[in-house]
């Protein structure tokens, strides 16, 4: 038999709509995964099948095929565990499969058949609605993320049963459910109220007492959208007056918010009790940091500090401390406003609209000279 569900990766931070295929057919029994596969969704197929066996699934020996499609894709990450382990369910005839045609569904499973949260909800339920979905199943952990994107029903799963109950109203295992129990159905929620976002700073500009001419032109620099550096004898406030540059920076606008919401839900850096962004950043990476750590990459490139502070400011406290070679990275950036990694993989592409503000002591700055 044959199902097919929808999942969603991430490419850079953008979404990209993958198509889960299960196929099961008589032949030598086993667990094949394709389609151009990261090392942690090739695993996927060990928490699946011992997911399923622990929820109460039983299923005769056959051989399992799964396609994640687009097959020149390269998919990474392990929110396409709760997809395969619908697929599979819906090939076995224990779910209902063509009722997920106008939905996708995210998770991470546990041993126990659990759904774990997982990061980069925000891209990917954008990605979700821009596709033409109309529900998104996710991780109870992620639903607050989820529900920032209005015109989408978000539903929440915290076991692989309860997706039984909710797709076609049965376990799986050949029994009806009466509501009660482990795997009965929540109501389901109604259509979220509007967030209330507030930009709440913990420092604010106007602390700083005295220091009138480096305020003056801290001040002409946000307001130009200028970078700045700062010279002067250690303790003087160049910290201190950077810190809040911020709070002077005109309010985030609903586009910035989301953009910079993006990348912080990619790196799973997202407050719990308010899962969306709606101040400007402010990123002081060590001048240690290395070259990567400041663009961003890895085998899964991820978002680095210049991203990470996009629409906000990037403090580089002693200038003269970091490596040359960091230091030449930050010029195309400040020309492009982003960052373009070209791996094996792919093509991606970060956004690095920063103001950079640079610091150095008096007794370092024949070094920049």
């Amino acid at each position: 038999m044959f199902s097919k569900v929808c999942g969603i990766g991430l490419l850079g931070v953008e979404g990209c709509l993958v198509h889960v295929e299960a196929d099961v057919q008589e032949g030598l029994p086993g667990f094949v995964m394709v389609g151009a596969l990261a090392p942690e969704v090739r695993e996927a197929q060990d928490r699946v099948r011992t997911a399923l066996k622990n929820a109460g699934f039983r299923f005769p020996p056959k051989k399992v095929t799964v396609n994640l499609s687009p097959a020149d894709v390269h998919k990474s990450g392990t929110g396409f565990d709760l997809p395969i382990a619908a697929a599979v369910l819906g090939a076995h005839q224990a779910l209902d499969w063509e009722r997920l045609h106008d939905a996708v569904l995210i998770g991470e499973l546990g041993l126990d058949g659990v759904v774990k949260p997982v990061r980069g909800i925000l891209p990917m339920v954008i990605e979700a609605k821009r596709c033409g979905k109309s529900v998104c199943y996710l991780p109870l952990e992620n639903v607050k993320e989820g529900r920032m994107i209005p015109g989408l029903s978000i539903i929440g799963i915290g076991h692989i049963r309860e997706l039984i109950v909710r797709v076609n109203g049965r376990t799986g295992c050949g029994r009806e459910e009466n509501g009660a129990g482990a795997g009965a159905p929540k109501e389901r929620p109604g259509p979220p109220s509007p967030p209330v976002l507030r930009e709440v700073y913990d420092v604010d500009y106007q602390d700083v007492q005295g220091q009138g001419l480096v305020k003056r032109a801290t001040e002409v620099a946000v307001a130009g959208r200028h970078n700045l550096l700062l010279i002067g004898p250690a303790g003087t406030g160049k910290t201190m007056i950077a810190e809040r540059i911020p709070t002077i920076m005109p309010s985030c606008t609903m586009e910035e918010m989301l953009e910079i919401s993006k990348i912080y839900s990619i790196c799973g850096m997202l407050p719990k009790e308010q899962p969306f962004v709606t101040r400007r950043p402010f990123r002081s990476p060590h001048h240690s940091a290395t070259a990567q750590a400041l663009t961003g990459g890895g085998r899964s490139p991820m978002p680095g500090e210049m991203s990470l502070a996009s629409g906000g400011v990037l403090f580089l406290d002693e200038l003269p401390e970091f490596s040359k070679n960091a230091i030449e990275l930050l010029r195309q950036p400040l020309e492009s406003h982003k960052i373009v990694l070209s791996r094996v993989s792919g093509r991606y592409e970060f956004p690095a609209d920063f103001m950079l503000v640079a610091a150095a002591n008096i007794a370092t700055t024949k070094l920049i000279q």
